[in-house]
């Protein structure tokens, strides 16, 4: 059983990774701005320490003691995300853990040349190498948790719309935050995992009209495919993060979101496309979960508990 510090333990993906190392038996560190950390209720976190992303001093004293680190690196903080990563990775490192587990939260690229955080992520994972930290790293490509927060929720629950930035052309691997968990606790107990990064997705490759017919069939009626401008998905996802997005940064961050959305349907890379045969192969203790069997087992309602940005 291992100590394990997760940072950002309050969003989404925190709270899926808490999740799942409890589920493992490992003991859980919560790593938050907050002293006292929303976590939704959930008891799964045996500590809690204040972690800043933009106060250093916080860093060390918050991963003392803890075998492993996750680390999921905030949106709001886009622009800075590989010289900041590395910098953390260098203070697990100084703190004495053994493991730097990072999520990027979107697609590797397999050589250089791509934008947006496909490239920073390369920088960013040098960086951690090159910091001397046992360090694995994981691509997770698209959340099937995006479908549950308040830019595309409301839509789907109240109006009966599927509302994504996604051509009707465009292949996802979409993936679970649970199963993205299982898969960073699988990596604490391989040896062949360290110094190693891999995309990961989830085990159906989908166009956008076979997600509203999964949620149609979940959902007992129709859910149209109904999509909407980058542009206007840019503005959705900021709004939905409200005052935990500073104002001088939400017309900056929509532009990025939708620049970023309008390569992502267009790229010949196909970001959101994984090797899910050679995935398999390397995580066979993962059972990877279906869009409907993940959707089926979601609390849907206005009343659930929501994260930031719901």
């Amino acid at each position: 059983m291992s100590l394990v510090s997760v940072v950002g333990a309050t969003g989404r993906q925190g709270l899926a990774q808490i999740r799942q190392l409890a589920a493992s038996g490992h003991k859980v560190r919560a790593l938050s701005r907050s002293e006292n950390p929303d976590l939704g209720g959930s008891n799964a976190a045996d500590e809690a320490r204040i972690f800043d992303l933009y106060d250093e001093s916080t860093w060390v004293p918050a991963f003392e003691g803890s075998d492993a680190v996750f680390y999921t690196h905030p949106l709001q903080a886009r622009e800075d995300r590989a010289t900041l990563t590395g910098r953390v990775a260098a203070a697990v490192k100084q703190a004495g853990s053994d493991r730097f587990i990072w999520n990027t939260s979107s697609w590797i690229p397999d050589k250089p040349g791509d934008p947006f955080t496909y490239g920073n992520n390369t920088v960013a994972i040098n960086e951690i190498f090159r910091s001397g930290v046992p360090a694995t790293i994981f691509g997770s490509v698209l959340f099937m948790d995006n479908l549950l927060t308040n830019w595309a929720r409301p839509f789907i629950v109240h109006e009966k719309r599927y509302v994504y930035p996604h051509k009707a052309h465009l292949l996802a691997n979409w993936i679970s935050l649970d199963d993205v968990g299982k898969c960073m606790v699988a990596a604490l107990d391989r040896p062949d995992f360290e110094g190693s990064w891999l995309n990961i997705g989830g085990p159906q490759r989908l166009h956008p009209p076979e997600v509203a017919a999964t949620l149609s069939k979940v959902f007992g009626h129709e859910i149209k495919y109904d999509p909407c401008t980058p542009e206007e998905f840019g503005d959705l996802l900021v709004g939905a993060f409200g005052d935990e997005m500073p104002e001088e940064n939400r017309a900056a961050t929509s532009a990025g979101i939708a620049a970023f959305y309008t390569y992502n349907n267009e790229s010949p890379t196909q970001p959101f496309v994984v090797n899910t045969d050679y995935m398999q192969e390397r995580l066979p203790e993962v059972e990877f979960e279906t869009l409907e069997q993940w959707a089926m087992r979601q609390d849907w309602s206005d009343e659930a508990h929501r994260p930031p940005a719901g």
